[in-house]
């Protein structure tokens, strides 16, 4: 099981904000979207953070409700930990309990192709255990 195997599950949409966007204004995308994490894009589309819910819950506790009105760079996470279609289901996993986070953005060839949760890790891990264990039934039962 690779990264490859959740995009084609889950699609590629990438929900993304620009660097200059606010903490209101990502909040709200967060929660239209349904989703705890957004990819936060430079003017000319570069990766350049991530923020999630935590962050901003963090910038408010620390700052005040008056904390919205920040730029997120103020709180996103800079150090973007990046993977790859063909990284394994276990390095992924990995790199999210070494970095104790809970996101990934997904690269290809210098270009942005994919977002992944610790959510769709698990999705797939449990299917894929599922699968397992029909196939092993399957092969008792003759």
């Amino acid at each position: 099981m690779s990264v490859a195997d959740i995009l084609a599950a889950k699609g590629n949409e990438v929900i993304s904000v620009a660097e200059p966007s606010t903490l209101h204004e990502v909040t709200t995308v967060l929660a239209k979207h349904k989703i705890g994490a957004v990819i936060v894009l430079e003017d000319n589309g570069d990766v350049c953070g991530i923020a999630s819910e935590r962050d901003i819950v963090r910038q408010i506790a620390a700052n005040g409700p008056e904390a919205l009105g920040d730029r997120i760079d103020s709180c996103m996470t800079r150090n973007v930990i990046f993977c790859e279609k063909r990284d394994s289901i276990d390095t992924i996993l990995e790199k999210m309990t070494k970095g104790r986070f809970r996101h990934l953005p997904v690269m290809e060839d210098g270009s942005l192709v994919g977002f992944i949760s610790i959510g769709d890790v698990v999705k797939l891990k449990i299917a894929q255990t599922e699968r397992d264990a029909e196939e092993l039934k399957r092969y008792i039962a003759g």
